[in-house]
């Protein structure tokens, strides 16, 4: 497989064995991997080292704490000389030459900024997030008491952002998101929008970035021909409230960050205790669920 100038930043955190499967997947496809690794307790960083020991191509720097994806993503982003950059999960496989086929959606047209392809679990099915639209507060509430149902008779209303339960389109489209699982992003596109925000230290920093990419002009692709086999939730499963308190938290900041303007003082107010009141039924239902059998 041909190097075609991109670099690869993998941000671990007990991958486990996959880490070292995304590794040896994307490896032959880039000219560096940067493997940004958040304090891992596994083996996964021990055993990568001795398996990559001799490919000069892969970089480890190894934080001393658990930073958080944002800023693991912006450290390994000193590292980069390249034109392009893929942020890649270290639970995703990418197939012999997804990266040609991202890099040429990326360079057909000089205002997209990102490009994402189609995000699979490993029985195959669609994932949520490869494709989607914008969370708005409005978005998230249909889409929370089951509203979006009604979408199809009243679509404006009651659009529904998780587009992976739309028919797949047959060709690449713009879309308003795709996943920081597997994101391929113009060097240019990041020094003109920024780098990731750190206030987030997981889930929402994605969106954050397509959003920001979005206000400065930078169009969004999703490419439907790029398939990547990706592990959902591996290195997240050892602490699964911690993860979803993170997850409500970055929601809270993404919703004052970008719609407070929208939203006056008390819809914002109830907006935040509705994403609390979320993040208790959610943390309740995992308890009694690890616990409870």
């Amino acid at each position: 497989m041909a190097d075609i100038g991109i670099t690869v930043i993998v941000v671990n955190y007990n991958a486990g064995h996959f880490l070292k499967t995304c590794l040896g997947s994307v490896v032959p496809q880039v000219s560096k991997v940067v493997v940004v690794d958040n304090a891992s307790t596994d083996k996964s960083i021990t055993e990568c080292r001795q398996f990559f020991s001799e490919e000069e191509k892969v970089t480890f720097i190894l934080n001393k704490d658990n930073l958080g994806f944002a800023s693991a993503c912006n450290i390994g982003l000193k590292e980069v000389t390249s034109s392009h950059v893929l942020f890649l999960n270290p639970d995703c496989y990418l197939e012999k030459d997804s990266l040609v086929l991202l890099m040429q959606q990326l360079l057909v047209d000089s205002t997209v900024g990102m490009v994402g392809g189609r995000l699979v679990n490993t029985d195959g099915t669609e994932q949520a997030g490869g494709r989607r639209a914008i969370p708005t507060p409005w978005r998230a509430f249909t889409r929370a008491f089951g509203l979006y149902k009604l979408s199809s008779r009243w679509p404006r209303l009651f659009f529904d952002y998780n587009l992976h339960e739309q028919p797949l389109p047959n060709k690449a489209v713009t879309v308003e998101a795709i996943s920081g699982a597997c994101m391929l992003v113009s060097a240019k596109a990041i020094a003109d929008v920024g780098l990731w925000d750190e206030r987030y230290f997981l889930h929402c920093e994605d969106l954050d970035w397509c959003m920001r990419f979005r206000q400065k002009g930078w169009k969004i692709i999703f490419d439907p021909s790029v398939k990547i086999t990706h592990a959902l939730g591996v290195c997240s499963k050892a602490r699964p409230i911690f993860v979803e308190w993170h997850k409500h938290k970055g929601m809270i900041r993404f919703y004052r960050k970008f719609f407070r303007q929208q939203y006056s003082g008390v819809l914002m107010w109830l907006i935040t205790l509705g994403v609390w009141l979320h993040f208790c039924l959610s943390a309740s239902y995992r308890t009694v669920k690890r616990f409870g059998g």
